[in-house]
Protein backbone atom coordinates (compact mmCIF):
# COMPACT_ATOMS: atom_id res chain seq x y z
CA UNK A 1 0.00 0.00 0.00
CA UNK A 2 3.13 2.26 0.94
CA UNK A 3 4.46 1.67 -2.65
CA UNK A 4 0.97 2.10 -4.41
CA UNK A 5 1.23 6.00 -2.50
CA UNK A 6 4.69 6.50 -3.31
CA UNK A 7 4.01 5.84 -6.97
CA UNK A 8 0.81 8.01 -7.05
CA UNK A 9 2.01 10.46 -5.18
CA UNK A 10 5.15 10.18 -8.20
CA UNK A 11 2.43 10.34 -10.91
CA UNK A 12 0.64 13.72 -9.69
CA UNK A 13 3.38 15.20 -9.18
CA UNK A 14 4.80 14.39 -13.11
CA UNK A 15 1.25 15.16 -14.45
CA UNK A 16 1.18 18.77 -12.44
CA UNK A 17 4.60 19.45 -14.10
CA UNK A 18 3.66 18.77 -17.09
CA UNK A 19 0.57 20.96 -17.01
CA UNK A 20 2.51 23.73 -15.79
CA UNK A 21 5.28 23.49 -18.44
CA UNK A 22 2.38 22.96 -21.49
CA UNK A 23 1.21 25.82 -19.79
CA UNK A 24 4.18 27.94 -19.68
CA UNK A 25 4.81 26.76 -23.47
CA UNK A 26 1.38 27.91 -24.79
CA UNK A 27 1.17 30.75 -23.06
CA UNK A 28 4.70 32.20 -25.01
CA UNK A 29 2.74 30.69 -28.27
CA UNK A 30 0.19 33.51 -27.29
CA UNK A 31 2.48 36.24 -26.45
CA UNK A 32 4.20 35.75 -29.88
CA UNK A 33 0.89 35.59 -31.59
CA UNK A 34 -0.35 39.04 -29.73
CA UNK A 35 -3.18 37.59 -27.47
CA UNK A 36 -1.33 36.45 -24.68
CA UNK A 37 -2.54 39.31 -22.71
CA UNK A 38 -5.66 41.11 -21.82
CA UNK A 39 -6.67 44.19 -19.22
CA UNK A 40 -9.59 44.08 -16.60
CA UNK A 41 -11.04 46.33 -14.68
CA UNK A 42 -10.81 45.95 -10.86
CA UNK A 43 -12.66 47.93 -8.22
CA UNK A 44 -9.71 48.79 -5.36
CA UNK A 45 -11.18 49.01 -1.89
CA UNK A 46 -8.95 50.61 1.47
CA UNK A 47 -9.77 49.12 4.99
CA UNK A 48 -8.47 51.70 7.02
CA UNK A 49 -8.20 50.66 10.75
CA UNK A 50 -10.00 52.83 13.88
CA UNK A 51 -10.45 52.65 17.62
CA UNK A 52 -12.17 49.66 19.01
CA UNK A 53 -11.16 46.65 17.15
CA UNK A 54 -13.24 48.28 14.24
CA UNK A 55 -12.60 48.98 10.33
CA UNK A 56 -13.66 51.65 7.86
CA UNK A 57 -13.78 50.47 4.02
CA UNK A 58 -13.40 53.21 1.80
CA UNK A 59 -13.52 52.88 -2.39
CA UNK A 60 -10.59 53.73 -3.72
CA UNK A 61 -11.55 53.93 -7.46
CA UNK A 62 -11.15 51.08 -10.42
CA UNK A 63 -7.93 50.36 -12.38
CA UNK A 64 -6.70 48.68 -15.47
CA UNK A 65 -4.59 45.30 -14.41
CA UNK A 66 -3.08 43.24 -17.32
CA UNK A 67 -3.67 39.86 -17.05
CA UNK A 68 -2.08 36.30 -18.46
CA UNK A 69 -4.57 34.28 -20.66
CA UNK A 70 -3.22 31.11 -19.09
CA UNK A 71 -3.85 28.15 -16.63
CA UNK A 72 -1.48 29.68 -14.14
CA UNK A 73 0.01 32.86 -13.39
CA UNK A 74 3.14 34.26 -15.08
CA UNK A 75 5.85 36.43 -14.35
CA UNK A 76 4.29 39.77 -13.29
CA UNK A 77 0.62 38.94 -13.84
CA UNK A 78 -2.24 36.66 -12.76
CA UNK A 79 -4.58 34.55 -14.38
CA UNK A 80 -7.28 36.04 -16.25
CA UNK A 81 -9.74 33.60 -15.05
CA UNK A 82 -8.77 33.91 -11.46
CA UNK A 83 -8.82 37.74 -12.02
CA UNK A 84 -12.00 37.95 -13.68
CA UNK A 85 -14.02 35.84 -10.52
CA UNK A 86 -12.13 38.25 -8.19
CA UNK A 87 -12.43 41.93 -9.05
CA UNK A 88 -12.53 43.40 -5.53
CA UNK A 89 -8.59 44.00 -4.60
CA UNK A 90 -8.37 45.15 -0.77
CA UNK A 91 -5.47 47.08 0.44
Amino acid sequence: MKQFFKTGSLGLLIAVLALYLGDAVSFQVKVRRGTGYRVIEVNQFLATPLKGQKEEFDVAGTEQVTCARSIFPQPGAPACWWLERHTAQWQ
